[in-house]
């Protein structure tokens, strides 16, 4: 079975966006880190996607901008097999892209028994809240950036359940990014 990770971007504060949906603090280049996303893009493995998270990579990842700016990533995320869940797209135009129309967690219990490699969410903060509370979630992985927002969306706002976690690494940048990862106490 392979293993769900969730990847996400979180100010000090805990908010993964600005209320108005702005993600622009979590960008934080420097060669340090831009190397680190680019070898987490070589990786390989399995993107899964929320349809508003779907449609904003969309928009970015297969464009010449993206191509010219990341070329690694951007390439990584061609090759890359996603899946979007959705009740409302008729069609993922992106290539290597699946929908997943049925049940969440019967369509995400089934992707973890089929996919030979992890599957990780990228973003998605109320797809990762679902799917944390159905206990599917393996690993979740943060990059906390060195800002404070003062509000925003949280990533486990609405959750039923309480998550334990264990820490099993971190990682500093020079940029001030911190990554850890939390393994499921379940």
């Amino acid at each position: 079975m392979a293993k769900l990770v969730s990847f996400m971007t979180l100010s000090v504060d805990g908010y993964y966006s600005r209320p108005d949906g702005d993600l622009g603090f979590a960008h934080r280049s420097d060669p340090e880190f831009d190397a680190f996303v680019a070898d987490n893009a070589r990786s390989g493995g399995n993107l899964l996607f929320g349809r508003v998270t779907y449609e904003m990579m969309l928009a970015y990842w297969p464009t010449p901008a993206a191509h010219a700016n990341m070329p690694v990533v951007a390439d990584g995320m061609k090759r890359a097999s996603k899946f979007v869940t959705s009740r409302t797209l008729k069609d993922a135009s992106w290539a290597n892209t699946t929908l997943l129309k049925g049940p969440l967690v019967n369509e995400i219990e089934q992707l973890k028994r089929d996919a030979k490699q992890p599957i990780v969410i990228l973003g998605s903060a109320s797809l990762v809240t679902q799917l944390s509370d159905a206990g599917l979630i393996d690993e979740y992985q943060i990059v906390l950036a060195p800002v404070a927002l003062g509000a925003g969306r949280s990533l486990f706002a609405g959750m039923q359940r309480e998550l334990a976690l264990e820490l099993t690494e971190t990682r500093k940048f020079s940029n001030g990014n911190v990554f850890l990862r939390y393994a499921s106490a379940r």
